[in-house]
């Protein structure tokens, strides 16, 4: 259910290259730096969101998802599942195609709001793994 198969390939190849990836910081020992760097090899644009806006991976960070001035097509969630769901409510409420929440990141009724808002999900999924089985 949280990982439909044309929902994870829907947002991998169709809904756009500008990732914003909430939790990224230059932290290398964090998953989200190196999923981030993965994201990269593939063709994505990567944009740090953390409250204290690091540049990570060549790109410029921002303190909120509100604080980007462009648009983003994905974000992608890595903080833990209690705090998941307001970035999934700024998500949909910055014009985000899709929301992907990491492995172990569950938040069912923000599953129903962002799916209620009419965006694609994907929970407690890793786009670094997703991402090669498209090839």
């Amino acid at each position: 259910m949280y990982g439909d198969p044309s929902t994870i390939r829907r947002i991998l190849t169709e809904l756009g290259d500008t990732w914003a990836v909430v939790g990224l910081s230059t932290n290398e020992q964090r998953p989200a730096h190196g999923v981030a760097e993965v994201l990269q090899r593939y063709g994505k644009r990567i944009v740090p969101v953390h409250p204290k806006a690091e540049r990570v991976h060549g790109e410029q960070g921002y303190p909120s998802l509100s604080a980007i001035p462009f648009p983003v097509d994905v974000v992608d969630v890595f903080v833990n599942s209690e705090l998941a769901g307001p970035v999934a409510d700024e998500a949909v409420s910055v014009g985000a195609k899709a929301v992907w929440f990491q492995l172990g990141v569950v938040n069912e009724a923000a599953w129903d709001r962002v799916h209620d808002s009419g965006l694609d999900m994907v929970m407690d999924r890793c786009p670094a793994i997703e991402i090669p089985r498209l090839r």
